[in-house]
């Protein structure tokens, strides 16, 4: 695997980001990785390498870098203070502003076939991978939110409002046990979509609990939610980012 540690250029500054594609066979289909509120870190690296290893060339950037190139998330009183002050400071407007950044990168980039883009998103970044897909619905195939906070709320930025505007497929895996993502919001969620007219797929978890992808994260860690949500990334994938020529 080829791994780089590149700084894309915007105007509010650079942006450090973590990208990684196989050895052979390339150029190929590209996989924009948001990250979840704690932060770019080697956990979410390991789960880029993964997808990477199937053929994919993936992208996964620092969205603090405004405020910081590495935040060091601590999960304490002060740590989640902090996290949730970081994570505040990101818009929907800004997301889809950054992600024209990624494009313009991955165009220049000779291992990536940049007419193919797919994004997926944890926690913090699954409203953002909805913007994203709804604000370049002419690059973004296929998006996937994976236990997405506050998907959809009562201001102009909601990221439900981007719904509207997507052409590609949308996936929604949902934890039954999150705070963060409560029933009747994701219901709403669900009836928006409905009325939109967009291609997606909403799923529920059963017994699984938010953040049950993320192996570092032992009290929550569901292995089998964790593995359906591989199947489905990589199913939603092939439908999307497959070479049709």
């Amino acid at each position: 695997m080829i791994e780089e540690h590149v700084d894309i250029t915007i105007s509010d500054g650079l942006m450090n980001t973590f990208v990684t594609y196989p050895e052979e066979g390339g150029p190929f289909p590209v996989v924009f990785f948001y990250m979840d509120a704690p932060g770019k870190r080697e956990e979410l690296h390991d789960m880029a390498r993964r997808i990477a290893t199937v053929g994919y060339f993936v992208v996964l950037p620092n969205l603090y870098y405004r405020q910081t190139r590495q935040f060091d998330f601590v999960r304490d009183e002060a740590g989640m203070e902090k996290m949730f002050a970081m994570m505040h400071s990101l818009t929907n407007k800004l997301i889809v502003q950054d992600t024209q950044a990624m494009l313009d990168f991955v165009d220049q980039h000779e291992h990536a076939a940049a007419a193919r883009v797919g994004a997926v998103g944890y926690c913090m970044s699954g409203p953002f991978v909805l913007a994203a897909a709804g604000g370049h619905p002419d690059r973004i195939q296929c998006a996937a939110s994976i236990y997405g906070a506050n998907l959809l709320n009562d201001t102009p930025d909601s990221a439900h409002l981007f719904a509207d505007r997507v052409k590609g497929e949308l996936y929604f895996a949902c934890a039954e046990i999150d705070k963060y993502a409560l029933a009747d919001v994701i219901e709403r969620l669900d009836k928006h979509l409905k009325q939109s007219g967009v291609n997606y797929r909403l799923e529920w978890y059963p017994g699984a609990e938010h953040g049950f992808a993320f192996p570092e994260r032992l009290s929550v860690y569901h292995k089998a939610s964790a593995e359906r949500h591989w199947e489905r990334l990589f199913a939603l994938f092939k439908r999307n980012l497959a070479d049709l020529s």
